[in-house]
């Protein structure tokens, strides 16, 4: 074979990069700053289905909601995390993959910055009329009279033979590389708060307390690093809620919140004396570092159920799940687990102001409390199943299968009109007594522990300052040549898109340097 033939047979085949080369060329281009433009993009992206879509961890009563509204959408919801967005995998997998990139390119900026500041600034050039912005200069002036003149307009000043340069604009790379820095802050912070905090929600009835610790959360999301020990030891009791809704003006806003409270005793240690606290919206109660804060409200209505042997087998509030908000119209299931001879359960529906309607139903015409009634929607007897051992919602009477076997005591046409406060129900065939006897309210809780929420508040006010300087400052540079008792300045500058900013600014540096000149003489 030839010499010819054997470079046209090594020059057709394919040169393949090889495990390494792939490497390396995955890197760079994570570590690029399109990747990172394009991660911190879909990390935002990512970040709109939480705000949305009700997140079980911050709304689980609305997520029960829509389970009960539209099964089917909320499966799907479910299916892609939706409900959890921001403990997804697939978000995790966006931050993780943004925080590697952001090393990437910190590091080499670091770098060529460090190297930029150590540089001096580079040698006049020996024709400046030639660059963008050039100007003579009224009368002699020295060499060091012009680089003390510019010094005073806080200019990095390197003087050679016949010449002096001018650089400033330092603070544009600072504030670029900064910005980069509290971005990758901002998500150590997030990082941090995950892995060392924990949040969880409660929902609690007037006249209960709850206590800080695992067994009283509803739903409890702790960090990886988190134990029971790691609780703040804190308690209150909810001794009133009062919310206040708009009554007259405009027919479409009456019924509108206006405010709400909750008024707690609080004690912030087991030996700790209570304290009053008023807690409202976006007033949270601050408890050393955990932070509790009012997120929703409704109704629990208090009944008594007596069952067929006379005997009191249930007796207390029943938190209501709200189905109209406009109104506070709230659906309830009562179940008492203890009836004899038969397990005893009531699905029925709470009117804070009940009106009767033209065609003879009932509905609530106001969200306040003024004449409060319950509706009995149906009644059953038989297995609950609540004895199986497996966890059940509050809101639902019992599973599908287990509602087909309940014998409906009170369905349908038999339904009565509504109940008001003190009035009750007798079941037929001896099953027993359902009775209204009261009306309480109840708030729901998200108590969360973030030690990354202050480092966090402070990369992103970094953010927000360092991106200011990286756009309003410019890079520019000043030269100035003396010869033969004439002298010339010139300048540019180095960041696209401000030459016309510029141009003023050199007009002003070349008056300073003139009026140097006009001292020399």
């Amino acid at each position: 074979m030839s010499v010819d033939e054997l470079r046209k047979e090594q020059t057709s085949k394919p040169v393949g990069m090889g495990v390494v080369g792939w490497l390396r060329w995955g890197w760079r281009t994570l570590t690029s700053m399109k990747t990172a433009l394009i991660l911190l993009f879909l990390f935002a992206l990512a970040s709109v289905p939480g705000s949305l879509v009700p997140q079980r961890g911050v709304e689980p009563d609305k997520v029960a909601r829509l389970y009960q509204t539209d099964p089917t959408l909320a499966e799907w919801y479910d299916r892609f995390q939706l409900f959890e967005v921001f403990t997804s995998p697939w978000f995790a997998a966006i931050y993780l993959l943004l925080f590697t990139s952001l090393i990437g390119c910190i590091i080499p900026r670091t770098a060529t910055y460090l190297r930029e500041l150590r540089r001096r600034p580079p040698a006049a050039p020996r024709n400046l009329s030639r660059l963008p912005h050039h100007a003579r200069i009224d009368g002699p002036l020295t060499v060091e009279e012009a680089a003390r003149r510019l010094r005073k307009l806080r200019f990095r000043v390197e003087v050679g033979d016949g010449w002096v340069a001018a650089e400033k604009g330092y603070l544009r790379e600072t504030g670029n590389l900064f910005f980069h820095i509290a971005l990758l802050g901002l998500l150590v912070a997030v990082g941090v708060g995950s892995l060392f905090g924990y949040r969880g929600n409660v929902l609690v009835v007037e006249g209960d307390g709850f206590a800080n610790t695992v067994a009283a959360y509803d739903r409890f999301i702790p960090g990886s690093q988190v134990s029971a020990e790691s609780l703040e030891p804190f308690s209150f009791q909810l001794t009133d809620f009062k919310a206040t809704y708009q009554v007259g003006g405009d027919p479409k806003k009456r019924g509108q919140e206006l405010d709400y409270s909750a008024f707690l005793k609080v004690n912030d240690s087991p030996g700790a004396p209570a304290r009053d606290y008023e807690l409202k919206v976006n007033e949270p109660l601050e408890v050393d570092g955990t932070q509790t804060y009012l997120i929703g409200h409704g109704y629990a209505p208090v009944f008594k159920v007596t069952d067929g042997k006379g005997q009191v087998a249930f007796d207390g509030p029943v938190p209501c799940l709200v189905e109209n908000k406009p109104t506070l119209t709230s659906g309830c299931v009562v179940k008492a687990p203890d009836a004899q001879p038969s397990q005893l359960g009531f699905l029925l529906r709470f009117l804070p102001t009940s009106a009767r309607l033209t065609d003879g139903s009932y509905a609530s015409a106001f969200p306040g409390e003024l004449n409060p009634e319950v509706q009995l929607l149906g009644a059953f007897s038989g297995d609950l199943g609540l004895r199986s051992g497996e966890p059940r919602s509050a809101y639902e009477l019992a599973p599908p299968e287990l509602m087909k076997k309940l014998k409906p005591l009170i369905m349908g046409t038999s339904v009565p009109k509504p109940l008001a406060v003190g009035q009750s129900l007798d079941l037929p065939q001896g099953a027993g007594k359902l009775q209204f006897t009261g009306v309480k309210e109840w708030m729901t809780l998200q108590i969360a522990y973030d030690p990354g929420r202050v480092p966090a508040l402070v990369a992103a006010a970094t953010a927000v300052i360092a991106i200011a300087l990286s756009l309003m400052i410019r890079r520019r540079r000043v030269w100035v040549r003396v010869k033969d008792g004439t002298a010339e300045a010139g300048g540019l500058t180095r960041t696209e898109g401000s030459a016309a900013g510029f141009a003023e600014e050199f007009a002003e540096i070349v008056k300073v340097l003139s009026a140097g000149a006009k001292d020399v003489r």
